[in-house]
């Protein structure tokens, strides 16, 4: 008998602006599966009233890849960087 899978897990690293809101640079999170870019921003957001302010800004990469539609599901084991606006010089 085939067992379903009832999570799938992600880890998100945060850079500048949104490291510093989350006073880490990565964690794990367990996520439904269908969940998307969008609701992960979402719940990461509901968690701090900094960070959702920094998400805002933020772009954000699947295994090193530019999400350009945030309705992108995620799969299990993939690494969403969360980057906020840099300015250099």
């Amino acid at each position: 008998m085939m067992t379903s899978t009832t999570t799938v897990q992600v880890t998100v690293r945060y850079f500048a602006a949104a490291r510093a809101a989350v006073g880490n640079d990565a964690e794990a999170i367990r996520i439904a599966p269908g969940t998307t870019v969008a609701d992960l921003v979402e719940r990461l957001g509901a968690r701090d009233a900094e960070l959702a302010k920094v998400l805002m800004r933020c772009s954000f990469l699947c295994d090193g890849i530019a999400v350009r539609d945030t309705s992108t599901v995620l799969r299990d084991a993939q690494t969403v960087d969360v980057l906020p606006p840099f300015a250099g010089g």
